[in-house]
């Protein structure tokens, strides 16, 4: 099995270092034969590409392709057209992983194939969200990390043909969200499985909440919110409506839990400080998505509304 693990990336140059670096120290094993790294640059503007032509020696397996600024879906598309690999490997680029992280998509993945008799599943990785930038992997599993997300290209792995048959991503996606979990409607229409695969480990890098990311929080809620009613307009069904979160329980449900608004970015900003200060980021952040979905599900509607 040749994999290749396919990586869009833009502006991420600290965390990207460890990622790849953690890639090319990959422990090989059987059913693994080799892997390639296919990193698609979606128009940085740091010094990504500096540095990966400056440390070429030291990733032998990476392979820069690179593109005008497009999203990542169109990264993610490029990507599997440049890849050499039978199994397409998808992670994001704040991705850390462990030594053993391809050997164990791979032994699940044939696992599954023999026992199915064809290849009409993919692999799910655990990921495993951490604010701690110096040792990522040393995060413990915790129980908000779970997702039930069916294909969240975080960290996947899955048959090259099979990609293909469902159709790669939809580039007109070029905001933030969704354009995974589109593909995965398409996926499970072919009777794809998802095959859950913990031991694939990968730690997902964010740095801790600051005041001050609080306006790019909010403008990626709105841009979910685009994508969102793509989404819902390529797939109109019930299941669809609750992922993006476009129903009437979900509106009043964030209503309620936000007192109508008056709980809100503004007015929990003292609290949200006073969190941060005494060391409990994380606590801030999961109180502050009481306004950010509240806001992200106003949105979706006003998307509609406008449409």
């Amino acid at each position: 099995m040749f994999l290749s693990v396919v990586i869009p990336t833009y502006n991420r140059l600290p965390i990207l270092r460890k990622c790849l670096l953690a890639l090319e120290a990959q422990q090989l094993a059987a059913p693994v034969e080799d892997f390639e790294v296919v990193l698609v640059d979606d128009g940085s503007t740091d010094d990504t590409v500096t540095w990966l032509e400056q440390q070429a020696d030291l990733l032998p397996h990476v392979r820069l392709i690179r593109q005008e600024h497009g999203g990542p879906a169109e990264g993610r598309n490029r990507g599997v057209d440049h890849a050499h690999g039978d199994v397409i490997v998808f992670i994001d680029s704040d991705l850390v992983v462990l030594p053993d992280f391809l050997c164990c998509h791979a032994r699940a993945l044939q696992r599954c194939w023999q026992s199915r008799g064809d290849k009409l599943c993919f692999t799910y990785g655990a990921v495993i969200n951490t604010a701690n930038f110096e040792e990522p992997t040393s995060e413990p599993h915790k129980l908000n990390d779970h997702s039930w997300a069916y294909f969240a290209t975080g960290n996947v792995a899955i048959d090259r043909e099979l990609l293909e048959r469902a159709g790669l991503f939809d580039t007109s996606f070029r905001l933030y969200g969704w354009e995974d979990l589109e593909l995965g409607e398409r996926l499970r229409r072919l009777g794809v499985v998802l095959v859950r695969c913990p031991e694939a480990a990968g730690y997902h890098w964010h740095p801790p909440l600051s005041l001050e990311q609080i306006p790019d929080l909010i403008r990626v809620e709105r841009e979910r919110a685009k994508m969102g009613l793509v989404f819902f307009r390529k797939h109109p069904t019930r299941r669809v409506r609750f992922i993006i979160q476009y129903t009437w329980l979900h509106r009043a449900l964030w209503e309620l839990l936000t007192l109508g608004g008056l709980l809100n970015e503004r007015s929990l900003r003292p609290l949200l400080a006073w969190l941060i200060r005494h060391g409990k980021a994380g606590l801030a952040m999961e109180l502050l998505r009481l306004p950010l979905n509240r806001i992200g599900v106003r949105a979706l509607y006003g998307e509609a509304r406008q449409a």
